[in-house]
Protein backbone atom coordinates (compact mmCIF):
# COMPACT_ATOMS: atom_id res chain seq x y z
CA UNK A 1 0.00 0.00 0.00
CA UNK A 2 1.71 3.33 -1.37
CA UNK A 3 0.91 6.15 1.12
CA UNK A 4 1.83 10.00 0.29
CA UNK A 5 2.17 12.76 2.82
CA UNK A 6 -0.11 15.78 1.75
CA UNK A 7 -0.06 18.51 3.57
CA UNK A 8 -4.09 19.81 4.38
CA UNK A 9 -4.09 22.83 1.50
CA UNK A 10 -2.46 20.81 -1.48
CA UNK A 11 -5.75 18.59 -0.65
CA UNK A 12 -7.44 21.34 -3.15
CA UNK A 13 -4.90 22.40 -4.85
CA UNK A 14 -4.20 19.40 -6.43
CA UNK A 15 -7.45 19.80 -8.64
CA UNK A 16 -6.38 23.51 -9.93
CA UNK A 17 -3.13 22.71 -10.40
CA UNK A 18 -2.10 23.90 -13.95
CA UNK A 19 1.89 23.79 -14.39
CA UNK A 20 1.90 26.74 -12.15
CA UNK A 21 4.40 27.01 -9.47
CA UNK A 22 7.98 28.30 -7.65
CA UNK A 23 10.47 26.35 -10.21
CA UNK A 24 10.65 23.51 -12.37
CA UNK A 25 11.01 20.96 -9.73
CA UNK A 26 8.38 22.15 -7.72
CA UNK A 27 6.39 21.68 -10.65
CA UNK A 28 7.34 18.29 -11.87
CA UNK A 29 7.15 17.00 -8.00
CA UNK A 30 3.28 18.84 -7.99
CA UNK A 31 1.90 17.03 -11.31
CA UNK A 32 3.83 13.75 -10.30
CA UNK A 33 1.09 14.27 -6.91
CA UNK A 34 -1.79 15.49 -9.02
CA UNK A 35 -1.53 12.80 -11.48
CA UNK A 36 -1.85 10.14 -8.80
CA UNK A 37 -4.93 12.07 -7.08
CA UNK A 38 -6.84 12.54 -10.31
CA UNK A 39 -6.29 9.90 -11.75
CA UNK A 40 -9.38 7.38 -10.12
CA UNK A 41 -7.52 3.52 -11.14
CA UNK A 42 -4.79 5.00 -9.00
CA UNK A 43 -5.22 3.30 -5.27
CA UNK A 44 -3.22 5.50 -3.14
CA UNK A 45 -3.39 6.25 0.58
CA UNK A 46 -2.49 10.30 1.63
CA UNK A 47 -1.68 11.20 5.20
CA UNK A 48 -2.76 14.39 5.41
CA UNK A 49 -0.37 16.86 7.54
CA UNK A 50 -0.11 20.45 8.83
CA UNK A 51 3.33 21.29 7.20
CA UNK A 52 5.76 19.86 4.70
CA UNK A 53 4.82 17.02 2.62
CA UNK A 54 6.59 15.63 -0.31
CA UNK A 55 5.64 18.86 -2.95
CA UNK A 56 7.82 21.22 -0.30
CA UNK A 57 10.46 19.07 -0.66
CA UNK A 58 10.97 20.56 -4.32
CA UNK A 59 10.28 24.16 -3.57
CA UNK A 60 12.92 26.61 -3.22
CA UNK A 61 11.25 28.47 -0.10
CA UNK A 62 11.73 25.09 1.93
CA UNK A 63 14.11 25.86 4.45
CA UNK A 64 15.30 24.00 7.18
CA UNK A 65 12.27 23.74 9.49
CA UNK A 66 9.78 25.97 7.93
CA UNK A 67 8.66 27.67 4.83
CA UNK A 68 10.90 30.84 4.23
CA UNK A 69 8.95 32.50 0.95
CA UNK A 70 8.66 35.41 3.27
CA UNK A 71 8.36 36.70 7.19
CA UNK A 72 4.86 34.79 7.41
CA UNK A 73 4.56 32.16 4.65
CA UNK A 74 5.38 29.26 6.92
CA UNK A 75 2.23 30.84 9.36
CA UNK A 76 0.68 31.44 6.95
CA UNK A 77 0.54 27.80 4.83
CA UNK A 78 0.34 26.30 7.99
CA UNK A 79 -2.97 27.72 8.95
CA UNK A 80 -4.43 27.09 5.34
CA UNK A 81 -3.47 23.69 5.92
CA UNK A 82 -5.49 23.54 9.43
CA UNK A 83 -8.40 25.20 7.48
CA UNK A 84 -9.27 22.67 5.72
CA UNK A 85 -8.33 19.88 7.72
CA UNK A 86 -11.07 21.62 9.68
CA UNK A 87 -13.16 21.75 7.21
CA UNK A 88 -13.06 18.47 5.70
CA UNK A 89 -13.19 17.32 9.45
CA UNK A 90 -9.97 15.21 8.96
CA UNK A 91 -7.50 14.23 11.65
CA UNK A 92 -4.16 16.07 11.82
CA UNK A 93 -1.73 13.07 10.74
CA UNK A 94 -4.38 10.99 9.32
CA UNK A 95 -4.17 8.37 6.64
CA UNK A 96 -7.29 8.26 4.25
CA UNK A 97 -8.09 6.64 1.43
CA UNK A 98 -7.30 8.87 -1.72
CA UNK A 99 -11.20 8.27 -3.50
CA UNK A 100 -12.55 8.88 -0.29
CA UNK A 101 -10.53 12.26 0.75
CA UNK A 102 -11.49 12.95 -3.36
CA UNK A 103 -15.71 12.27 -2.61
CA UNK A 104 -15.29 13.90 0.50
CA UNK A 105 -13.38 17.13 -0.81
CA UNK A 106 -15.82 17.26 -3.79
CA UNK A 107 -19.27 17.27 -1.14
CA UNK A 108 -17.41 19.43 1.19
CA UNK A 109 -15.74 21.95 -0.26
CA UNK A 110 -17.38 24.64 -3.01
CA UNK A 111 -15.35 26.92 -4.84
CA UNK A 112 -16.21 30.07 -2.77
CA UNK A 113 -15.27 28.08 0.31
CA UNK A 114 -11.42 28.73 -0.86
CA UNK A 115 -11.91 32.45 -0.16
CA UNK A 116 -11.84 31.79 4.01
CA UNK A 117 -9.90 28.61 2.99
CA UNK A 118 -6.91 30.17 1.57
CA UNK A 119 -7.35 33.52 2.03
CA UNK A 120 -3.72 33.56 2.34
CA UNK A 121 -2.39 32.04 -0.97
CA UNK A 122 -0.83 34.30 -3.83
CA UNK A 123 -2.69 31.64 -6.52
CA UNK A 124 -6.37 32.46 -5.57
CA UNK A 125 -6.46 35.37 -7.75
CA UNK A 126 -5.53 32.91 -10.52
CA UNK A 127 -8.70 31.48 -10.42
CA UNK A 128 -7.79 28.03 -11.30
CA UNK A 129 -8.18 26.34 -7.66
CA UNK A 130 -11.66 27.20 -7.85
CA UNK A 131 -12.42 25.97 -11.31
CA UNK A 132 -10.29 22.91 -10.26
CA UNK A 133 -13.41 22.53 -7.37
CA UNK A 134 -16.02 23.08 -9.47
CA UNK A 135 -14.89 20.40 -12.42
CA UNK A 136 -14.24 18.44 -9.30
CA UNK A 137 -17.79 18.39 -7.92
CA UNK A 138 -19.46 18.24 -11.76
CA UNK A 139 -17.04 14.81 -12.37
CA UNK A 140 -18.92 13.75 -8.79
CA UNK A 141 -22.15 14.78 -9.61
CA UNK A 142 -22.78 17.46 -7.69
CA UNK A 143 -24.27 20.41 -9.36
CA UNK A 144 -27.14 23.44 -8.48
CA UNK A 145 -27.13 24.18 -4.94
CA UNK A 146 -24.90 25.72 -2.82
CA UNK A 147 -24.86 26.62 0.93
CA UNK A 148 -25.22 30.27 -0.33
CA UNK A 149 -28.33 29.02 -1.87
CA UNK A 150 -29.69 27.43 1.11
CA UNK A 151 -29.38 30.42 3.42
Amino acid sequence: MEIRKLRGHHLLCVHGFQGMGYSPSFIAKMQEIVEQVRDPECDIWLEVTIGFDEACSACPHRGEAKCEADEDSDLSVKRMDANVIRHLELEPEGTYRKEWLVRRTARMVEPDDLDTLCADCSWLAEGVCKEGIRSLREAHGITGETKADRA
